[in-house]
C-alpha cells in the first residue's frame, strides 16, 4: 500500500497519477461496475477506507466524460467541416436564373441567379457561428441590470432582515 507521503507530486504540489494509480483506479472502476461496494473495493486493492475507492472511481468517470466529450466535439467539428465544403461548392457554382423552365437570357447572355449564392453565404455564416460556440470562441455577452427604486429599497429591507438573524 502506497502512503500518500510516497505519491509524486507535480510543480503546483497536486499529486501526479502514476500508471500504477491509474491502472488502480481503473480496477476500482471496474469492481465497482460488477457491484462490489466501496468498502470492499478498498479492502480488495489495500486502500484504509471506502472513500479511497469512491475517489478511484470518480477519477475515472471523471476522465472518461471529459474524453467522450472532446470525441463527439471532434466528430461535430468534422461534420461541420463536410456541411462547409458542400456550401463552398455551391457558393463557387455558376448560377442562372430559370423561369418556367427555361434559361433566361439577357442579350443572348444568360442572367445569373444570386439567390443560391446568398444562400450559401448565409449558410456558411451559420456554419461558422455553431463552430464558434462549439470551440468557445465567441466573447461573453455583457447584460446590463436595472432594478427599480422600489426594488431596491425592498432589496436593502431584506438584506437588513438577514443581516439580523
Amino acid at each position: 500500500m502506497t502512503s500518500s507521503q510516497d505519491r509524486p507530486r507535480g510543480g503546483d504540489g497536486q499529486f501526479v497519477r502514476s500508471l500504477s494509480t491509474a491502472e488502480r483506479d481503473a480496477r476500482a472502476a471496474e469492481l465497482r461496475s460488477k457491484g462490489w461496494t466501496y468498502r470492499r473495493i478498498a479492502a480488495e486493492l489495500g486502500w484504509k477506507q471506502g472513500a479511497d475507492a469512491y475517489n478511484a472511481v470518480q477519477r475515472v468517470l471523471k476522465e472518461t466524460v471529459r474524453e467522450a466529450g472532446e470525441e463527439v466535439r471532434s466528430l461535430e467539428l468534422e461534420r461541420l467541416d463536410r456541411l462547409e465544403a458542400a456550401a463552398n461548392e455551391v457558393l463557387e457554382r455558376e448560377h442562372v436564373t430559370v423561369s418556367n423552365g427555361r434559361v433566361v437570357v439577357l442579350h443572348e447572355t444568360p442572367l445569373p441567379d444570386d439567390g443560391p449564392v446568398l444562400a450559401a453565404i448565409d449558410r456558411l455564416l451559420k456554419i461558422q457561428e455553431r463552430r464558434a460556440r462549439l470551440l468557445g470562441l465567441d466573447a461573453p455577452t455583457k447584460q446590463a441590470i436595472t432594478i427599480t427604486p422600489e426594488r431596491a429599497a425592498a432589496l436593502e429591507q431584506l438584506v437588513e432582515e438577514l443581516g439580523e438573524q
